[in-house]
């Protein structure tokens, strides 16, 4: 697998990446095979299925929402959060829905999209079936989709393009790989990935991909210090970034840990505009989505003379660890819990700020070690499947966490006792010995024990 810095940071929309933005990848993925297959125009009924996690927490992570989205057409990235309320309401008034845009056929949300929470199918728990019928009733085409974290999807019985890349110059699959070559070729991590990213894209390309999604990641923050009230979903929680900025803005910066309390904000901004549906970078999932911008800000606002080359840096080096997670475990809390979010995201973050601060690979790779160290077994139990309570939290936790590891790593010279491939490994042993029920279902954890009242 060749996994891009195209991939591991993408643009969407709230509250989930995988409960989200994977679905309505998905959804339009199979709305364009009836297209392509010459089967949209028989087309009468499209039934969606949502089976394990998608089902017990779909509604509070808008995965109803995210398939109807994507059998119009819309992508997570393109589609506009403001008019989304509209265009689903539009579905509602006229009781249709125009596949791709075009083709228009009865669609009732109550009968068409059914939430199957006591069913799970095989290739994850994270998974969608949806069924084409004419107007006779009889089926033209089926096809089962799993959302694997982060917006990945996969179509069961689908031969995925993997050799469709071209083979990168610095091929690695394991830490040790890639410190291998960066002993052997004399190069730091930031310059081997941007050399493979070179395969598929061109440098102008690159950069300004991370000036996009760093732009979307600022946008995001700016918005989210200034939007106050309450979030979405029933539980009335309030937004706190706004009045923590204030407070920041107001106090006495000589508090030595004033800087703290800025990332904290950061996070919680971009945490809490997450939760409202508002656009987002998944870095590398929406529930961790706070941590990797938080983390920039503060490279930018509080490390002096830092500025675009060492946050370039910071992103090549924060793809080449998502990488490791992405391929060798999971990003995805319906299969191994938080830890395979927050907990990835904390060591993306804490290594790419090594990087960023010029640090040695082998610090590199001791602070994305001690990131996920300290994030083992965390579990995804969401209160009323939102992505607020732990989430936005636990996002600034990790932030902080972050910055911490990779100060312990720089004083060190890099030699430690467990390597980042063994704790990849065991986090994904750990999310495959974790119950179900606290793996993203709100069956357990803080989501039954506080009331919701």
């Amino acid at each position: 697998m060749q996994t891009s810095l195209f991939e591991i940071f993408r643009i969407g929309i709230g509250p989930s990446s995988s409960h989200t933005v994977g679905p309505m990848r998905a959804a339009r993925d199979f709305a364009i095979s009836l297209r392509e297959e010459r089967l949209i125009e028989h087309v009468a009924t499209v039934r969606v299925e949502l089976f394990g996690s998608l089902a017990l927490t779909g509604l509070g992570h808008g995965s109803h929402r995210a398939a109807q989205l994507g059998l119009i057409g819309g992508t997570p990235d393109g589609i506009d959060p403001l008019t989304i309320d509209r265009v689903l309401s539009e579905i509602v008034a006229r009781g249709t829905i125009r596949l791709l845009g075009h083709w228009e056929i009865p669609f009732e949300e109550s009968r068409d999209l059914i939430f199957r929470s006591q069913q799970t199918l095989p290739g994850h728990p994270n998974a969608m079936r949806f069924v084409a019928l004419d107007e006779k009733s009889r089926e033209l085409k089926t096809a089962v989709y799993y959302s694997t974290g982060g917006g990945f999807i996969t179509r069961e019985g689908r031969e995925e393009p993997v050799a469709a890349k071209a083979n990168p110059p610095y091929p690695f699959a394991t830490s040790k790989a890639l410190l291998s070559l960066g002993e052997n070729h004399g190069l730091p991590i930031w310059k081997i990935v941007l050399e493979n990213e070179k395969t598929w894209h061109d440098e102008v390309g690159i950069r300004g991909y991370i000036d996009r999604i760093w732009g979307v990641m600022r946008e995001c923050t700016r918005r989210g210090l200034y939007a106050e009230g309450n979030l979405p979903g029933g539980l009335e929680v309030r937004r706190r970034a706004p009045g923590l900025y204030q407070m920041l803005k107001r106090e006495d910066s000589r508090d030595p840990l004033v800087a703290m309390d800025w990332v904290n904000a950061f996070a919680m901004a971009v945490c809490e505009e997450n939760a409202a549906g508002s656009r987002v970078v998944t870095a590398p999932t929406n529930g961790a989505a706070g941590i990797i911008p938080a983390v920039a800000h503060y490279l930018s606002r509080f490390v002096p003379g830092a500025g675009e080359t060492e946050l370039f840096r910071f992103f090549l080096t924060a793809t080449a660890i998502g990488k490791l997670y992405k391929e060798n475990a999971s990003i995805s809390g319906a299969e191994v819990g938080c830890q395979g979010e927050v907990g990835v995201a904390c060591s993306m973050a804490a290594g790419a700020l090594v990087a960023a601060l010029g640090g040695t690979n082998r610090q590199v790779e001791y602070a994305a070690e001690i990131g996920m160290e300290h994030n083992l077994g965390m579990t995804c139990d969401p209160i009323a499947g939102l992505v607020q309570i732990p989430c936005i939290e636990r996002n600034a936790m990790g932030a902080v966490k972050a910055i911490n590891a990779s100060r312990i790593a720089m004083r060190e010279s890099g030699e430690h006792k467990v390597s980042l491939d063994q704790v990849i490994a065991t986090m994904y042993q750990t999310g495959l010995d974790m119950q179900s029920r606290y793996k993203e279902t709100s069956l357990a954890g803080l989501a039954v024990n506080v009331v919701n009242c």
